[in-house]
């Protein structure tokens, strides 16, 4: 049985808000939160030249970290039963390797997570727009529910 919310977060604002979204949902349906925090593979010719892959680690759980922190604290308070995860990869892909994680075809499955919850936009600088690109591709791909939450949803 499918079982657990996914919530993305990058830190961003909309992230914020889907994550606040979600936890009295999570309270009632008794069910886990999974935070999913996705950095970028870093591991391109020339960050290889540069950096040794310690380096890379370092600097992913640092941002990691830095993303994670201010919501720990409302989490625990909200006395609601959550998982912290760090991936590393595309974010789209592995939010939804995330909500199904086996190679064969999801339709119709059992297992996974309930839902999706999210935020419109991320903090990608460039990808962003009315629906973030990654938003976008969850909603079309992902084989559960997904609910966008605006940031205006306060």
């Amino acid at each position: 049985m499918k079982r657990d919310i996914l919530v993305p977060f990058d830190g961003s604002p909309n992230a914020l808000m889907a994550l606040r979204f979600a936890i009295p949902l999570a309270k009632s349906l008794q069910e886990k939160i999974v935070v999913l925090n996705v950095q970028p593979d870093l591991r391109t010719p020339n960050v290889k030249r540069f950096f040794s892959e310690q380096d890379v680690r370092d600097y992913q759980q640092q941002m990691y970290r830095e993303a994670i922190e201010p919501i720990e604290k409302e989490l625990a308070e909200a006395e609601v039963d959550y998982e912290l995860r760090l991936k590393i990869g595309d974010p789209k892909e592995i939010i939804l390797k995330q909500a199904y994680p086996f190679d064969s075809e999801p339709q119709c499955s059992t297992v996974g997570v309930r839902m999706i919850i999210m935020g419109s936009r991320g903090m990608h600088p460039i990808l962003g727009g009315v629906l973030g690109s990654v938003s976008y591709g969850v909603v079309n791909a992902a084989p559960c529910p997904v609910t966008i939450v605006p940031y205006s949803c306060e």
